[in-house]
């Protein structure tokens, strides 16, 4: 399916000034989305979804696939055959689904339905970054965003979400940090003494100098609250699969690089995440890392 050419950092999306209101980085890329396959959009369908443990992944008809992170823990009433399921009734008939019709579900109160339309923008994102590459951002295949991002020797560091490798750097800088997350049971005994609770979000981003947040934010529609309160010139990294999207409305809030994930075998990936599969399975094999950074930080 042919995409139309986009140039400027808006894309073609005339954005007079960047609202901080919830989803708007998802509504302003849904946007540019359908700005740039005009009508062809109208023949793209969903081939195939998987919900996987760790990851919901889908493969669109036009060959390409895209990932979310799945919020297993937001699911109420988690055991067999939970009821807040059906409300579902895509299940089992998502096979042939207009894309059109996933687009609306990020905004849907059902986490999982939110996690599946994320994953389908990101699929949209690939095909666009295929038929018309970057050319006012840069695109780095390969490489993991938390491990090439520099951190100065007496920056404030806050990292919203249970980072592994970003903590694991810090705690060898053995320099005071703040980890922003919302169920401490998931970091270890020496991140716990940094350990901020969410309710202190606002008060703590405003000290960062480096300010690194996990992409799952995109599915909860928080990350443009932490953005918001972020002073100016804070060099902020969004990173996971969640955040693998057309990076415009993210340059726009002052986001200067983004770490995603590129999916390169659709199936293959699919078939791991019906598994039971995390990155470690399809890292370097059907999906690959990739940093999107903006020009003026490239």
């Amino acid at each position: 399916m042919p995409v139309k050419a986009a140039t400027g950092t808006g894309a073609g999306i005339p954005v007079k000034s960047p609202s901080f209101g919830n989803g708007a980085i998802l509504r302003e890329t849904i946007a540019e989305i359908r700005s740039r396959f005009g009508d062809a959009l109208a023949g793209i369908s969903v081939e195939r979804v998987v919900i996987g443990i760790f990851f919901t992944g889908v493969k669109l008809s036009n060959g390409h696939g895209g990932l979310c992170f799945t919020p297993i823990k937001e699911i109420p009433e988690a055991v067999c055959c939970p009821s807040s399921l059906r409300a579902s009734p895509w299940t089992g008939k998502f096979h042939g689904r207009p894309v059109e019709d996933f687009l609306s579900t990020v905004f849907d109160k059902s986490p999982i339905k939110r996690a599946i339309g994320i994953a389908v923008v990101n699929a949209l994102s690939a095909s666009c970054w295929e038929q018309d590459p970057p050319r006012d951002y840069s695109l780095e295949r390969g490489s993991d965003a938390l491990d090439t991002v520099k951190i100065p020797d007496e920056a404030e560091v806050v990292v919203v979400g249970a980072l592994v490798p970003i903590l694991k750097r810090l705690k060898q800088r053995e320099k005071p940090y703040a980890v922003i997350e919302m169920d401490p049971r998931t970091l270890k005994p020496d991140e716990l003494p940094f350990w901020v609770p969410v309710e202190r979000t606002a008060e703590v981003v405003a000290k960062a100098d480096l300010l690194v947040i996990t992409g799952t934010s995109i599915l909860f529609h928080s990350l443009e609250p932490i953005l918001a309160a972020a002073k100016p010139g804070t060099q902020v990294v969004v990173v996971g699969p969640t955040a693998s999207m057309l990076p415009a409305a993210f340059f726009r809030r002052g986001v200067s690089v983004i770490g995603g994930d590129l999916v390169t075998r659709p199936d293959a990936l699919l078939d791991i995440l019906s598994e039971g599969g995390s990155g470690y399975h399809f890292f370097g094999k059907s999906a690959d890392r990739i940093i999107i950074r903006h020009q003026r930080s490239a």
